[in-house]
């Protein structure tokens, strides 16, 4: 069973590949931002937010793409209940991991497969990720270890590599924290491929 991943991410796209899973991409290029606001003006929890937008990215894809399973996700920080997105500029970025420094966050990890225009499946997975205490001067130098493109593509920190020497501890699935509960997925497909 061929899927499509309704994401641009390449880390996700990996993940898949790695399980031998065969896909195609096809972005689905929901305005994340705008669906954030709207969610967060009608008190949506980080959670909440998570699952609609994978929800969101899988069903806009799947509507065009009859008979098709589509595969959404999305990805996002809670910090005290906060939604954290990721940075528009360096100095965001820096501002973001003043915020998460010396603190527990938890990271959000949703998928939706929909087919035909309906989801028909979705999961979420938290891990909890506490951040060791540094300097501001300690933050600046780890952020210019980052390519810009990178870090407003992914976020402030990428435990795939240099980010994993910000934590105190993690706790969680390691495919979760990069995108993708693949365990869950796999599980599912097993189901759809009976």
């Amino acid at each position: 069973m061929k899927i499509i991943l309704a994401s641009k991410s390449n880390v996700r796209k990996q993940i898949l590949e790695k399980h031998n899973i065969s896909l195609e991409v096809i972005v689905s290029n929901v305005d994340e931002d705008e669906a954030k606001e709207s969610l967060l003006a009608e008190g949506a929890s980080p959670l909440i937010i998570s699952k609609n937008l994978a929800e969101l990215k899988s069903i806009k894809v799947s509507r065009k793409n009859p008979n098709r399973i589509v595969l959404g996700a999305d990805s996002v920080i809670s910090l005290k209940n906060e939604l954290i997105n990721k940075p528009k500029s360096r100095e965001e970025a820096l501002m973001i991991l003043k915020k998460l420094n010396n603190s527990k966050h938890y990271l959000i990890s949703s998928v939706c497969i929909s087919k035909n225009g309906a989801m028909i499946w979705n999961h979420s997975d938290t891990s909890e990720l506490k951040m060791k205490n540094f300097k501001d001067e300690e933050l600046v130098k780890y952020l210019k270890k980052i390519k810009t493109e990178i870090l407003l593509a992914y976020g402030v920190y990428q435990v795939e590599a240099e980010g994993l020497g910000l934590f105190e501890y993690i706790k969680g699935d390691h495919d979760s924290i990069m995108g993708l509960p693949i365990k869950q997925i796999m599980n599912y497909i097993k189901i759809l491929n009976k």
